[in-house]
């Protein structure tokens, strides 16, 4: 092949390799890149509309939290739920659902829209304060093109008008300057404001609930009637604390309950509805608890003690109970607490005599288990248990079963105060038949076998109490205030521009137009520049119909003047006669 065979092919082969479509072989990297997806992901990250499927998803995460007993507000009631649901119970603690608040998924979920907040905050922020910062846009050439529009003649001086015109934008609060005859204004600023108030709030928001997430702690504590509670770990009953919030901070305070109100309905169709639960208390606050202030504790009105709130959660009865040995001696008496099972209050509990002694020279411990009935029926059905008819103690009655042996409280190992291990204790018996009765407050039982003697007393009540520590309550209350106050105003404030501008015509008159723009809708924009158009009248009034009608004929007559010119010229489309005619552009590139 000879050199000018080469000459001319090359130029050829490099041209079809311009104008082939297969991809290019190359080393470096295609595609946007690492940072490019990182951008990407950002920008998708603080988009209103991921925002807003991750504020959904927020409100669908809290709904577990509400339904399902939870550990932070009543560890007692989780516990009570998990016994009753043994097969559910490691699925709801694998999946985190007792501990909805602190769990990860959902930590992940407002984790995710706080950033996503923050990045959508950031730059709306500093694109309001350019826009703040940014004189209203200047008058547009036509305003005519204007959705609202108006206009008039008037013998007054243009400057005259476009300064009155300033004076009453300013005084109806608009943002307004002068520039090129004509004066600009625009108003509505707050709708931004609003919105930004919204998106701020939102953060607040979660950072309040991320703030009372790392920062707070929740005990528990059953109370009798009579006895005393002083804030510390020893007599808290449960504590859940939190990553900055221990054992060490707990705030110092006590109270002592005085007694126990409950009240119910007992006539109608809601004959044993709840009406009135309150709890009498005197607590202290510090290091000295002979300082006692009296207050109560209701449902929904927590008492605030030294930056920490005390609920009002459950309620109960404690049958008072004394059990005798053989010889006459005391070796139980106290309040024991019974834990209600249904609406009525038929309460469950269990009586542990440990320090009972020997018997036969060997050492014995009692233990007894039964209901407390706070209105008992005259008689009851065996196969279903005792049942209470009524949760106030109009017929109190306690039902019991014995059993001697051992507790295992000796051995060291953590055991439930309201249930009995069974494994080292013998049921006892009384005529061939399981030892049980039923008393009343007052009455006693003497135990078979020659155990000593039992006597239910009376009772008194009981009510549980969980102590909240969350200081960011209050920012997340705020935010979810000023959060509904922001929304209102991205709602009803509409932002709107209004143009004034007054320039002499050719007939030596002053021609003022006035137009108006929604920057949403909104019908209120006719209605203002209306009543700027009437008080305008004051420094430019618009000349009458009179006065108007020669300009008007002069503009017939050069209207009619300029259609006989018209008629006059040849049309355009037909060219004169004897000139070339022109060809037409050809639309397709020549080769």
């Amino acid at each position: 092949m000879s050199d000018t065979e080469l000459r001319t092919e090359q130029p050829e082969e490099a041209a079809a390799e311009r104008l082939t479509s297969a991809p290019r072989d190359s080393d470096t990297p295609t595609g946007i890149g690492l940072l490019g997806w990182l951008r990407w992901m950002w920008r998708q990250l603080t988009s209103m509309r991921v925002a807003l499927v991750l504020l959904f998803m927020l409100s669908l995460a809290a709904i577990p939290g509400s339904l399902i007993p939870q550990t932070s507000e009543n560890a007692f009631k989780v516990q009570t739920w998990k016994a009753a649901h043994k097969s559910l119970a490691p699925v709801y603690d694998k999946l985190q659902l007792v501990n909805v608040y602190s769990s990860v998924w959902f930590s992940a979920i407002y984790i995710l829209l706080f950033i996503s907040l923050a990045g959508c905050i950031i730059p709306r922020t500093w694109q309001f304060v350019g826009v703040l910062r940014a004189k209203p846009p200047a008058a547009p050439a036509n305003l005519t093109r204007m959705p609202v529009y108006a206009a008039w003649k008037t013998d007054a001086d243009p400057e005259a008008a476009v300064a009155a015109a300033h004076r009453l934008l300013r005084r109806r609060r608009f943002r307004a300057h002068r520039s090129g005859g004509a004066v600009a204004a625009e108003k509505g600023y707050l709708r931004e404001v609003g919105n930004l108030l919204f998106h701020l709030s939102l953060f607040a928001l979660l950072a309040g609930f991320a703030w009372a997430s790392l920062a707070s702690g929740t005990g528990g504590k059953l109370v009798v009637e009579g006895d005393g509670f002083s804030n510390t770990m020893t007599q808290l009953d449960d504590f859940s604390g939190s990553a900055f919030y221990g054992s060490e901070d707990l705030d110092p305070f006590g109270f002592k309950l005085d007694g126990f109100t409950d009240k119910y309905q007992t006539t109608g169709d809601q004959i044993g509805e709840a009406r009135e639960f309150t709890a009498h208390i005197r607590y202290w606050q510090g290091a000295d608890p002979t300082k006692l202030k009296a207050g109560e504790i209701s449902v929904n009105n927590p008492l605030e003690i030294s930056g920490s709130k005390v609920f009002l959660i459950g309620h109960g009865y404690a049958p008072v109970i004394t059990v005798r040995d053989a010889s006459g001696k005391v070796v139980f008496h106290d309040a024991v607490p019974f834990l209600p099972q249904d609406a009525n209050l038929t309460s469950t509990g269990v009586v542990k005599v440990g320090d009972y002694g020997q018997k036969d020279g060997k050492k014995v411990q009692l233990g007894f288990s039964g209901f407390f009935l706070p209105t008992a029926p005259d008689q009851f059905d065996m196969s279903t248990g005792p049942r209470s008819l009524f949760p106030g103690d109009a017929a109190p009655a306690l039902v019991l079963t014995g059993y001697a042996g051992d507790l295992g409280t000796d051995s060291g190992l953590p055991q439930n105060v309201y249930q009995l291990d069974l494994s080292h204790l013998t049921q006892l018996q009384q005529d061939g038949q399981p030892a049980r009765v039923k008393l009343t407050p007052g009455q006693g039982w003497t135990l078979p076998d020659n155990y000593g003697s039992l006597t239910f007393d009376g009772y008194k009540k009981w009510a549980t109490f969980s102590v909240s520590h969350r200081p960011g309550n209050a920012v997340a209350l705020t935010g979810a205030v000023l959060a509904i106050a922001g929304l209102i105003g991205s709602l009803f404030v509409q932002r709107r521009r209004i143009w004034v501008r007054a320039v002499v015509g050719p007939d030596g008159r002053t021609l003022v137009e006035l137009a108006g723009l929604a920057r949403s809708e909104s019908a209120k924009i006719a209605e203002e520049l209306a009543e700027l158009a009437v008080d305008l009248q004051d420094d430019a009034p618009a000349l009458d119909d009179e006065d108007e009608a020669p300009a008007e004929a002069g503009a017939a007559a050069d209207e009619a003047e300029a259609d006989e010119a018209e008629a006059d010229e040849p049309e355009a489309d037909e060219p004169e006669a004897g000139a070339p005619e022109t060809a037409p552009a050809d639309d397709e590139p020549k080769e």
